[in-house]
């Protein structure tokens, strides 16, 4: 009998989260749909205590306590088990101990930045080509990549669109006292990885606009990339909790995703989730993102660290509202038709599934 696995590279407490989403007091997981969905076992590295090789094999690729959970469980999954890794950090770890095992099992591991140098060597060094069934990722850039690196066929490396929860994000009227107090327009700015606050600061010292950031990290070289010395009089920065959160997005004239170029996806999340808020969007057109936002005419693009562009495109959608609010529909209109969580449930399962029916997709041994 088939048995489904899904392997987190954190631990996060599912249950709790979703207790917390059926009171609307934030976005459920999608892992917890995904698991209810294939009745799958949850695992994560918590607990784990890392070897003295793990901890060499963690300069490679993960941490220790990956490599230890994936030697724990590679001892006991066999070929009738079928594994989803939400994340290469506990993907490759379990791929490469399963893959020395006869009767493996299948294993789908979810990429979201692999193209850099570490994760160069341990595609290559591991042998990740032949171990892993199924590679996913939700940025073509990092697929194509995959599939010329490790010369696989389009049908082992597959583009997922990026889902959010559209129950807790969707559009609501901004708050009444909101409504009454505020004096002038007010731009918001949504998370850190990637994130150049710097010339969203230049962009928008000048003009008559409050901007308010929800972003914080104890990480010091994070903060002092992302942001400038000294923030502007009208910018102001703190950690916004999930139904703060999502009333920021409602309370915003305009969402602004400003990032660093990238190759990963960097910044979808806070696109996606300003869409289904049904908010007009200015995000940096990056490599990353490019799958999101190219000829969707849903948000307005700026070239990165272009203060100038930025701050143009801020004034125009200000001084256009009705075109503003155009804006606004389409994205929300994409945000419906590609993004809800249920979507990305119904695709990997069926993905999963495909296994299961013993479909095998073709695997190359490279020489």
């Amino acid at each position: 009998m088939t048995k489904y696995h899904i392997v987190l590279h954190h631990s996060i407490d599912l249950e709790k989260i979703t207790q917390e989403a059926e009171n609307n007091k934030r976005p459920g997981h999608v892992m917890w749909r995904l698991k209810q969905r294939l009745n799958a076992s949850i695992h994560t590295p918590e607990g784990y205590q890392g070897s003295f090789v793990d901890k060499l094999l963690s300069k490679i690729a993960g941490s220790p306590e990956h490599w230890a959970m994936a030697r724990a469980l590679s001892s006991r999954l066999e070929s009738d088990d079928i594994v989803f890794c939400n994340s290469e950090s506990g993907g490759i770890q379990l791929a490469t101990l399963c893959g020395l095992k006869r009767n493996r099992p299948k294993i789908a591991v979810f990429f979201h930045n692999i193209d850099r140098p570490r994760g160069r060597l341990a595609l290559k060094l591991f042998n990740l080509a032949n171990k892993i069934d199924l590679f996913l990722a939700c940025s073509k850039h990092q697929v194509t990549f995959l599939r010329d690196y490790l010369n696989l066929p389009a049908s082992r490396v597959q583009f997922v669109w990026e889902q959010t929860d559209l129950k807790f994000f969707a559009p609501e009227p901004a708050r009444e006292p909101t409504k009454q107090k505020k004096s002038r327009p007010m731009i918001a700015s949504v998370g850190l990885e990637q994130r150049d606050y710097r010339t969203l600061a230049q962009a928008t010292a000048n003009l008559d606009v409050d901007v308010k950031i929800s972003g914080f990290s104890n990480d010091a070289l994070v903060q002092k990339r992302s942001f400038p010395e000294k923030l502007p009089d009208n910018m102001s920065q703190r950690f916004y909790e999930w139904p703060e959160l999502v009333q920021l997005y409602r309370d915003a004239d305009i969402i602004v995703v400003s990032i660093f170029e990238s190759n990963c996806g960097a910044g979808i999340q806070a696109l996606m989730e300003a869409m289904a808020c049904r908010r007009p969007v200015i995000v940096t057109h990056t490599q990353g993102i490019d799958e999101y936002v190219a000829e969707t005419n849903a948000v307005m693009m700026v070239k990165p660290e272009d203060v100038e562009g930025l701050r143009q495109a801020i004034i125009y959608l200000l001084n256009n509202p009705q075109e503003a609010d155009a804006f606004a529909e389409r994205g929300y209109r994409l945000a419906l038709s590609r993004h809800d969580t249920e979507q990305y449930v119904n695709y990997i399962t069926k993905e999963l599934k495909q296994f299961e029916q013993g479909a095998e997709p073709e695997m190359l041994c490279l020489r």
